[in-house]
């Protein structure tokens, strides 16, 4: 037996691999005697909250995930929903939290190229990338280095693979500080009958390892994902992968090149966990065992143990069974792209997962056990308390309404992301319709000729945490209705969706019913406006020193243009075009930005979400759209009405003139009351679309014109499009850009 092997099993030696007493009995009663070194390891991997998501399953298994558009919905790589023609669209959202704060420009390349080997892995050829990044407080000594890393790592793994990023969030609060949150999204497009699936199928077939050699960084990276950080975080630096976004290319190539010779049987990504739980979970889906041996696995370091190769997270690696007739052609394809290719182990009838290093059996554990059956908690938890209501009369009306709206304009997280997108190539591939700064990114589909099929899909993510805080079962609801009306507002149809559901320590009750009560409204909202919920992540444990972050369940959803020439944008409103509201006054300033950027306080209800209401607006925006009148469109939402005209305005260069009287104008300026659209248009449309929406039932106003150089709203506010454009720009560059007071002295 390997000196590593005969390591004594101590209790120390389990709760750093971060079993629980409990957990490790049942081991002991699954095994029938205590584990090696190297299973310990194994049951540590597959058994942790990031890959058995034993705190969550109970609640998952609530959501919506069917649909008759979906083919695939979760459990696989990625979720998969047709979108005619024969063809589908394959996409997920993953976390890379924990690492991205240690080594944030690795954590977060990392993160890009394990969703973008999800979505290829499943035979999709990527598309598209998003990403929603959470940082602390901007006056906190960490930020700006987070922010610096994560920009750079997110543009030069996506840039240098060659897929464009089309959207995302970027947000900034102080319950961040010690735990970011970045979370990356991938989007594919494959044909209907090419969709390679994790099950493997087939007795004593071989298992083939594909793509980069095995290293030591990111062992334990999955454990160390499913526990609270604390004073020893610098510690963990080496459980941080490594990515090279050049091999990750050529494995893509490979892989589809490999997938149309009928060679692969089964695939699966090795992410989290590695080997270990890619070679587990494709077993145990299949109902057979599997057998490696690690003396096969190609490696780029030296004397690495069976723990070390089995934990190892190193990037840009598969494993597949393989068509064992296929074996020479598929080898040839691999090694023509410089990759490694090596048949590592065989499938077996026995439900056994076998290990083999140096001769020597170094483990042999139940499959199922390991794969299917890890434990699952039903977590106490405490329905969160709910804030009284919050009346227009109740908050401070600053009474400069200017000054007020160029705060909020002008905030870390209302300003222009210019400079985070402006990092990102977001044209890569030359089929990017709309890139960040609208509603929604676009991507036209194409013919197999590479030609504009004239059709197209939509992609956005949104969350609102200070919602989520204050009601997370309404903050729920909002995160989808809110992806709901940013593909409505491009005109395209709600398809389906994905989540990233990031808390703290579920093993707080408080915390833990954060959780189920925004599952509870997540899931309300998606079956109610037809967005089921394909794929996701969980990331539990996001706390440092007992200090959680918002609770940020991030739902990113994709949508279908049938007519792109229908399009609608932020940008196209012209001069003399007639500006409408669709939905009604606002009122609702509880958790607003007015209330927290300019009056310093957060409080009171989030705004309620009327789903009915959300669905028939949202149908009567799409269908005005696809009549070909409207010049543009924007949801209103963060800032309210003020802001959302702002935006408008700074997108297209020209000003507005807007008729509103109201007794309580800071409400009617900044309440963020939800299921709100601006619409533009000729004048010669506008009383047909008045008519339409009147007869639809929908609430709408007629507000003004655009024209002209300033926004001008009643009598509250006069802003030249100039001065909104200096604010709103202002704040990111000037931020990166300045240097701490520490190098400043010296």
């Amino acid at each position: 037996m390997t000196v590593e092997n005969q390591r004594p099993i101590t209790v120390e030696l389990v709760d750093e691999h971060g079993i629980k007493p409990d957990e490790y009995e049942r081991i002991l009663q699954l095994t029938g005697r205590e584990p090696s070194y190297t299973e310990l390891g194994i049951w540590s991997a597959m058994w942790n909250e990031h890959c058995s998501y034993k705190s969550s399953k109970k609640w998952l298994k609530t959501l919506p995930t069917t649909g008759p558009r979906v083919i695939c919905g979760p459990g696989e790589n990625a979720g998969v929903v047709d979108i005619g023609n024969g063809e589908a669209v394959i996409f997920k959202m993953e976390s890379h939290n924990h690492p991205s704060y240690i080594e944030p420009y690795q954590g977060a390349a990392t993160g890009v190229g394990g969703i973008l080997r999800d979505v290829f892995t499943m035979g999709a050829r990527p598309i598209a990338a998003m990403n929603a990044l959470r940082f602390g407080s901007p006056d906190h000594p960490k930020t700006r280095h987070l922010v610096s890393g994560v920009v750079a790592g997110i543009g030069g793994y996506g840039n240098s693979f060659g897929v464009p990023t089309v959207g995302g969030e970027v947000n900034f609060h102080s319950r961040y500080n010690g735990n970011i949150l970045v979370n990356a999204f991938a989007a594919g497009i494959a044909k209907q009958d090419s969709i390679f699936y994790s099950e493997a199928k087939g007795v004593g077939l071989p298992i083939v390892y594909l793509g980069a050699k095995t290293g030591r960084d990111g062992v334990g990276g999955a454990t160390m994902a499913s526990a609270e950080f604390g004073e020893d975080i610098e510690e963990k630096r080496p459980t941080v992968q490594v990515g090279d976004p050049f091999t990750e290319k050529c494995l893509l190539e490979a892989c589809l090149e490999l997938m149309q010779t009928g060679a692969v049987i089964s695939i699966q990504d090795m992410g989290a966990a590695g080997l270990t739980c890619s070679a587990v979970e494709m077993g145990a889906k299949g109902d057979l065992g599997v057998e490696l041996d690690l003396d096969r696995v190609p490696v780029r370091e030296e004397n690495m143990t069976a723990y070390e190769m089995m934990l190892s997270e190193s990037q840009e690696r598969m494993l597949m069974v393989l068509e064992p007739t296929k074996e020479k052609e598929a080898e040839a394809i691999f090694v023509k792209w410089g990759l490694d290719f090596a048949v590592v182990g065989k499938t077996t009838d026995d439900l056994r997962f076998r290990v083999l290093h140096q001769g020597e059996e170094v483990a042999n554990l139940p499959i199922k056990e390991l794969g299917d059956e890890a434990p699952e908690y039903d977590r106490p938890y405490i329905e969160p308390g709910r804030h009284s209501g919050l009346e227009p009369s109740d908050v401070e009306d600053t009474g400069d309404y200017n000054a007020a709206l160029l705060k909020i304009l002008g905030s870390p997280d209302m300003c222009s992301r210019a400079w985070v997108w402006e990092q990102y190539d977001t044209l890569i591939q030359s089929n990017s319709l709309q890139i960040p700064g609208g509603d929604a990114g676009v991507i036209r589909l194409t013919d197999e000729n590479g030609d504009p099929t004239g059709r197209a899909l939509a992609f956005t993510s949104d969350v609102t945490p200070r919602y989520v805080e204050a009601d997370p079962f309404e903050g729920g609801k909002q995160a989808v209705a809110e992806c709901f009306r940013n593909l409505c507002a491009v005109g395209a149809e709600p398809l389906a969706t994905t989540d990233n559901l990031n808390f703290g320590n579920p093993e707080k009750p408080e915390i833990m019913g954060q959780f189920v009560f925004a599952i509870n409204g997540i899931g309300e909202a998606v079956s109610s406006l037809s967005m089921p919920i394909v794929s996701g992540n969980v990331s539990l444990y996001n706390e440092t020193n007992g200090q959680a972050i918002l609770p940020t369940p991030t739902i990113a959803a994709v949508g279908l243009i049938e007519e792109t020439d229908k399009m609608a944008k932020v940008l196209g409103a012209n001069e003399g075009d007639v500006v409408f509201l669709i939905g009604t006054e606002a009122n609702h300033l509880g958790q607003s930005l007015y209330l927290r950027e300019c009056l310093g306080i957060e409080d009171g209800p989030p705004p309620p979400v009327d789903l009915m209401t959300e669905r028939m607006r949202g149908e009567f925006v799409r269908a005005a759209i696809g009549s070909g009148e409207i010049t543009s469109c924007h949801d209103v939402s963060d800032g309210g009405l003020a802001i959302a005209l702002a935006e408008m305005c700074l997108a297209n260069n020209l000003g507005m003139t807007i008729d509103l009287a109201s007794e309580t104008p800071h409400a009617s300026l900044f309440g963020e009351d939800q299921s709100r659209y601006i619409m533009t248009m000729q004048e010669s449309y506008a009383n047909m679309f008045a008519a339409n929406a009147e007869g639809s039932g929908v609430f709408f106003s007629r507000l003004g014109t655009v024209g002209g150089d300033s926004l001008t709203i009643g009598k509250y506010v006069s802003l030249s499009v100039q001065e909104m454009r200096a604010t709103h720009e202002a704040w990111f560059p000037e931020y990166m850009e300045r240097r701490p007071a520490v190098e400043a002295a010296q």
